[in-house]
């Protein structure tokens, strides 16, 4: 590809800055200074950087503890979304989200540039299990356990696949005698509102969500909301065979 466009997928700039970049003379291949934008390179070459190297990777791969009141989109006139979250050396411009998280629910979200593995852990047939735990209003029964094991039908016609829900414990509300459930929710696709809408024709309401897991990836328990890590080859190499 052009030297110019190696540079700027890296984030070492916009291209235009990036030919400026080269005009000036700060970037060597292999060895050399080249002032020649359109010259072409392969991630097999020695590329830098004012002396730093610039290796090219094709997929980006990112783990975010996404934090509420964040929306899950690439761009937005108003509102800030999670590739705001993202700091401008580590931002590619083909990155996107896998997979949405409501505004007000926090936890895993798998940011990449790899859209074949994004279909593949979205993709309906593939059946790719997503953890949530829940705060929910009232006590969850057994019944309510086996409804959900068994698939349950949320809107006319809208029938979900089986999932599980676990009971973690139940609290009450000393101040106005309420009770809450904490459990966790495992769901294999990804209709809209979801858990929410399965809960709620169960009589319970959310009020909290997290997600914990998404197939083998799990949430970095030392991530803070709103920070973010890339994989580690063990985790990417788990995605891609899952």
């Amino acid at each position: 590809m052009r030297l110019d466009k190696y540079l700027s997928d890296m984030g070492v700039g916009t291209r235009s800055e990036s030919k400026k970049f080269i005009k000036a003379g700060r970037i060597t291949v292999n060895g050399a200074i080249t002032t020649d934008a359109a010259m072409h390179v392969s991630k097999e070459d020695d590329v830098c950087f004012d002396e730093s190297p610039i290796s090219y990777e094709e997929h980006i791969y990112y783990l975010m503890n996404k934090p509420q009141g964040v929306i899950t989109a690439t761009k937005d006139n108003s509102k800030k979304t999670i590739l705001d979250l993202i700091k401008p050396e580590d931002r590619r411009k083909e990155l996107f989200p896998v997979g949405r998280l409501d505004k007000d629910t926090e936890g895993l979200l798998l940011i990449t540039n790899n859209g074949a593995l994004a279909h593949h852990l979205l993709s309906p047939k593939h059946h790719v299990e997503k953890t949530y735990y829940a705060e929910v209003s009232g006590i969850v029964t057994k019944e309510d356990i086996d409804v959900f094991a068994s698939g349950m039908e949320i809107d006319r016609g809208d029938i979900c696949l089986p999932a599980k829900l676990k009971v973690l414990s139940t609290t009450s509300n000393s101040n106005n005698g309420t009770e809450i459930s904490q459990v966790e929710i495992t769901i294999s696709e990804g209709k809209y509102h979801q858990i929410k809408r399965m809960c709620l024709c169960r009589g319970h309401e959310v009020l909290f969500l997290k997600r914990l897991s998404m197939g083998p990836l799990k949430l970095d328990k030392s991530l803070d909301p709103g920070l973010y890590r890339p994989l580690t080859s063990s985790e990417i190499l788990d995605l891609l065979n899952c």
